[in-house]
């Protein structure tokens, strides 16, 4: 169909990513980068480009779990650093989290607060993620993709900040396909995407479909400038959907663009 997404050319894609990784290093005078590590598909594929383009030595990812990260993630983490030979550590952030709970005063089983937590606990990752930038002479490389840029799927100032984003400009089924292609293992490259902010968070609990259909719809209404309707009628897909994605990017257009000011 039209408006499917893009299949993509494997080794061109992987080519102009290791350009533009070394080039922005080089720019910036960085002796390397530095990333977050889930043990989750889009920050694999960021690490293992980031290898071909600097070498393992120049990379080195932060692993970050806390007390409810299932331990498959964490070794699916730990398991793929080793697999590309790059530098590791693991930074458990529940005592930086809980520093932050007492000196606020809130008692963090209180509903109220599980969004905020959660978002405090990726920006807590991002702070991590950059005092090893400042402390090695590193770029923060951000591993977001463009689905969930499209739809403000992202923590502003936590994942949402990094100094490079090498793979935004990739839909998430696109993710997929070249991390198979590069043979990163099957578990990461068929993992669910599940954020885990907070105990028990699946994706399902914000998004209301899989990216295998988001991906069509914004392809639909961004790359081909279909109406919502139109998007609707091509994919035989329910016009709620449509309009609840673009509802979203419209929502979240604050999250990519620089703070307003007095002109």
């Amino acid at each position: 169909m039209g408006g499917e997404p893009q299949r993509i050319d494997f080794e061109k894609t992987i080519n102009e990513i290791v350009d533009f990784i070394r080039g922005e290093v080089e720019r910036a005078g960085a002796s390397g980068v530095v990333l977050g590590l889930s043990g989750g598909i889009d920050s694999s594929l960021a690490a293992a480009l980031c290898v071909r383009a600097l070498g393992g030595n120049r990379v080195l990812g932060l692993i970050m779990p806390t007390s409810f990260t299932p331990r498959e993630d964490l070794e699916d983490a730990v398991g793929l650093a080793k697999m590309l030979g790059m530098k590791a550590e693991i930074i458990n952030i529940d005592g930086i989290c809980d520093a932050f709970v007492s000196a606020l005063g809130i008692d963090p089983n209180n509903p109220i607060y599980r969004m905020p937590l959660a978002n405090m606990r990726a920006r807590i990752r991002m702070l991590i993620l950059y005092f090893y930038a400042n402390l090695h002479n590193y770029l923060v490389v951000g591993t977001s993709d463009r689905s969930e840029y499209l739809i403000g799927y992202f923590t502003k100032h936590g994942d949402g900040a990094a100094d490079i984003f090498p793979i935004r400009h990739l839909l998430k089924t696109q993710v997929r396909e070249l991390a198979a292609y590069l043979g990163l293992p099957e578990r990461i490259v068929k993992k669910p995407s599940s954020p885990q902010l907070y105990p028990g968070h699946k994706l399902a609990d914000e998004i209301p479909a899989d990216y295998s259909i988001i991906d069509k719809i914004l392809v639909g209404l961004f790359d081909k400038g279909l109406s919502a309707e139109e998007v609707s009628e091509k994919f035989g897909v329910q016009i709620e959907l449509v309009r609840d994605i673009l509802q979203r990017h419209i929502r979240t257009e604050h999250k990519r663009s620089s703070p307003p000011t007095v002109k």
